[in-house]
């Protein structure tokens, strides 16, 4: 597969950021730092991270509201624009090919913001669906850079260097316009971290600059760049589900606590009627939370047991650094996964105590996310 670069890459290579394959097919930063510091530095002041490396399709056209209602289970044609809305998108079987974002521009304009790796699954998905529709779709992933500034101080920062757009009545799901410096970027209140947050759509022949702009002006509130680790376990003590992590195909919305987007009242869609049946039936496991006795976080995939029988497995296990807790989510049946439930994982060849705790791990109130 042939080797990506961001528009940042330049300018994130000569912070001296260890770099690695993230994505698919993109090379970006995995840290700069050290994960720790990156993660409590977003969690107390504010980080930056490029998404660049996430997938964004333009779809215009007469039919693309009809196209995007089709193919999420969430209802685009209750947004108006100006709007963002999270969903899934599911097969036939209700099995989740992806989770993404999907962003109104206008009557006749939406752009969704896939995963990265999904993005090459994504487009031709929805150039299928889009057959006998007068909607176009359109692979916009190399024309704009996706910068994410993310903590308690991303606001004040931002203020500090965007005109023409008022940040401090922005309402988490929604977007507007800016100018930094001479660029036009598009500002959503959105992101994975659970803190105050936004997202940054910019042109990529104007991305360095951008950059250079956020990073000088950063100084004075403490911003530091963070990269896909930390990005990870941010996400994990929100107990946001990452797909090809939490969550993929073989798995539906109720699997891993997404059911919650389902708009089954607005009529047709990919995958409805095994979602209605899925529903109607139950699962008989879930993505559950657990807290890990001791310093060292679980493999991906070690079988969590329940006196010597098999309760699950782990998808994603790491340190939760804001809380001084080793932290995992886990594909548990459900006799295992009522709260408190003590549990054993196979770490390093030593049965260690898990128990089942409550998601999201931090700040369950989102009180981070309103500021």
């Amino acid at each position: 597969m042939p080797e990506r670069r961001s528009p940042f890459y330049a300018s994130i290579v000569a912070t001296g950021a260890t770099m690695g394959r993230v994505g698919g097919d993109f090379v970006s930063a995995k840290f700069y730092t050290g994960v720790e510091e990156e993660h409590l530095n977003t969690r107390s002041h504010v980080g930056m991270q490029d998404l660049s490396t996430m997938g964004k399709m333009d779809i215009k056209g007469p039919d693309a509201e009809a196209l995007v209602n089709h193919v999420i289970v969430n209802d685009a044609a209750a947004m108006r624009t100006g709007q963002v809305r999270y969903s899934t998108v599911c097969r036939e079987d209700g099995g989740i090919m992806d989770d993404l974002t999907v962003f109104r521009l206008g009557d006749e304009h939406f752009l969704m913001v896939t995963g990265s790796v999904n993005r090459l699954k994504m487009r031709p998905w929805l150039m299928k669906h889009a057959e006998g529709r007068k909607a176009y779709v359109t692979d916009i992933t190399a024309a704009i850079a996706f910068p994410t500034i993310q903590g308690p101080r991303s606001r004040q920062l931002l203020q500090s260097i965007v005109t023409e757009a008022d940040l401090a009545a922005l309402k988490r799901w929604s977007f507007t316009h800016g100018m930094i410096g001479e660029t036009r970027v598009m500002i959503s209140r959105t992101g994975v971290t659970g803190e105050l947050g936004f997202e940054l759509f910019v042109p990529a022949d104007e991305a360095a600059s951008v950059w250079q702009t956020i990073m000088r002006a950063g100084g004075d509130f403490g911003l530091k760049p963070y990269g896909v680790l930390a990005m990870f376990t941010l996400g994990l003590e929100k107990a946001y589900p990452a797909h090809g992590v939490d969550m993929d195909e073989s798995r539906t919305p109720f699997h891993v606590g997404l059911d919650r987007w389902i708009r089954f009242d607005k009529g047709d869609f990919i995958g409805r009627e095994a979602l209605l049946r899925i529903r109607d039936a139950g699962i008989d496991e879930c993505w559950t939370g657990l807290v890990v006795e001791g310093e060292t976080p679980a493999a991906t995939d070690a079988r969590v047991m329940a006196d010597g029988e098999d309760a699950g497995f782990v998808t994603y296990s790491d340190h939760g650094y804001s809380l001084g807790k080793v932290l995992a989510t886990a594909h548990l049946k459900l006799p295992y996964t009522e709260l408190g439930t003590e549990l054993t994982i196979d770490i390093d060849g030593q049965p260690t105590r898990a128990v089942v705790s409550p998601m999201p791990f931090l700040d369950p109130e989102g009180t981070r996310l309103r500021a």
